[in-house]
């Protein structure tokens, strides 16, 4: 089939830039994302996959924005969570894409629809078979993915269709089969080619009125995709069903897992190309990954921390002295606190792309607010005595400033830029949902995957790499700030 497709498709040359193939933050996204990209770079054509960039509405806006040229989503979902098409039919589907000049390729074949799952012990002690056995145990914990709790085709829509009285908690979606596996919740929400479904023998409840529409996995595309890259991705068409995708599923339990079973799948449908067929990418070893991720992230947090402290001093000095302008500055950069980060980072998406622009953007606005009111109330306090006799010696404004009170509020100054470089360095682990790289990288991945090695991988550098920055300010705060000053600040 594929290399009917490639036949029929016009000889062109590799293109300078690579197909940016995306994927979402769980296994059985990862595992086709890495499959499409090693198709097309066993055609010859560049591809760079950017696994685990997120959910549904980072990967659709990084999609049609131009940053992802392509990713593999599922007519439900496209259905009920990006287009609202009411009769999801495949020419309503296409022509509601082609708006966003985004094109539905041919599906793999398999329906990976939503189903609800209970462990045996709970589905034989409640007597659970269909859903609609959930409305007569209101007490059941109930957790479901984030995603799907706020959408039309997930538990909202469910509740109204079966009257369930449920209220369920949101939850990472690998970390769901955990907290059943462990009994610390009743029922989630899964996928109905997941492996650990057969892995972790749990009771998926018959959706005995019908609710969740048909999640066809399908590859959308660029319509500006050059030709032959589309007509490799074509040739993915009808090569998967629901047991073969359940079981590439169990077998990819960890990262290597995942590029192994991706791997396997595309020699079984590719055409065979015998010599000139591309060695396979040296995976970097432990230390070098950890190495690379943590320049990563360092490079991340200065790119934001740096230019953070300088506008947050700056304003500091220029306005502390009218009371109602320094409030509303407090204020404004308060505000950014309160948006989510990841809210944050898929809000700058459309703005700025995927990748380290919109990370650091959103880490210089969150860094803001430490370093700016820590520098505002230092010097607004500053003891109006000293202030006295500053004038009275005859103290130019600028030899105020820079003589008596950055002197005088620069170990609050300091605590501030400390208090936003270990906010950072946390908070830029979330990067990695939108392809920025860095420790979150191996953290999100491992999530995706259940894999704790790698969170782990991500979580303990990231850890140190917090500690070593909070060591690295006492020695700082050592040699800008005077002793009497340092024991004044500690008292």
């Amino acid at each position: 089939m594929l290399a009917g497709a490639l036949a029929a498709a016009p000889v062109a040359g590799a293109a300078a830039d690579p197909v940016v193939v995306a994927s979402k933050s769980f296994r059985e996204s990862i595992i086709l994302g890495e499959a499409l990209a090693e198709l097309l770079r066993r055609e010859g054509i560049p591809a760079r996959h950017e696994q685990a960039l997120g959910g549904t509405k980072i990967c659709y806006d990084a999609l049609v924005a131009g940053e992802v040229d392509v990713y593999v989503e599922y007519t439900g979902t496209i259905a009920e969570g990006i287009k609202r098409v009411e009769d999801p039919t495949w020419a309503n589907l296409t022509a509601a894409l082609a708006m966003d000049e985004v094109e539905m390729l041919p599906t793999f074949g398999f329906n990976n629809t939503y189903v609800l799952a209970v462990s045996p012990a709970v589905a034989e002690a409640r007597s659970l078979a269909k859903i609609s056995d959930l409305a007569e145990h209101p007490d059941l914990r109930v957790a479901v993915s984030h995603e799907f709790l706020d959408r039309a085709d997930g538990w909202q829509g469910l509740r109204r269709v079966y009257a369930l009285p449920q209220t369920p908690d949101g939850i990472e979606h690998s970390l769901a089969y955990r907290a059943i596996a462990d009994g610390a919740i009743d029922l989630t929400d899964g996928y109905s080619t997941d492996g650990e479904l057969a892995r972790l023998a749990l009771t998926p409840l018959e959706d005995d009125k019908g609710f969740f529409p048909a999640y066809l996995a399908v590859p959308l595309a660029r319509a500006d995709l050059p030709p032959r890259a589309r007509a490799v991705l074509i040739g993915v068409a009808g090569t998967l069903g629901d047991d073969e995708m359940r079981a590439m599923n169990a077998a990819a339990l960890d990262d290597a897992g995942a590029r192994r079973v991706a791997r396997e799948y595309v020699e079984k449908i590719a055409a065979p190309v015998g010599a000139s067929e591309p060695a396979a990418t040296p995976q970097p070893r432990l230390w070098g990954r950890i190495g690379a991720n943590t320049a990563r992230h360092l490079v991340l947090v200065l790119a934001a921390l740096l230019p953070a402290t300088f506008v947050a001093v700056l304003v500091a000095i220029l306005i502390f002295k009218v009371g109602w302008l320094s409030k509303s500055a407090v204020y404004l950069a308060g505000l950014f606190q309160t948006i989510p980060s990841i809210a944050l980072l898929a809000l700058l998406i459309p703005l700025l792309g995927i990748g380290p622009k919109p990370a650091v953007v959103a880490l210089f606005l969150y860094a803001l607010l430490p370093i700016l009111r820590n520098a505002v109330t230092a010097l607004g306090g500053i003891d109006p005595t000293l202030r006295r006799v500053a004038t009275a010696m005859g103290l130019k404004p600028t030899e105020e400033l820079r003589l008596v009170f950055v002197p005088l509020a620069m170990p609050a100054i300091l605590a501030g830029v400390r208090t936003a470089a270990v906010v950072t360095i946390g908070t830029a682990t979330l990067a990695a949902f939108i392809g920025a790289g860095g420790l979150g990288e191996p953290i999100v991945t491992g999530l995706a995957l259940n894999d704790t090695g790698l969170i782990l991988e991500g979580a303990i550098p990231a850890a140190l790499l917090a500690v070593a920055t909070e060591l690295a300010f006492e020695q700082l705060e050592r040699a800008l700030v005077p002793g009497h000053l340092r024991l004044a600040a500690a008292g």
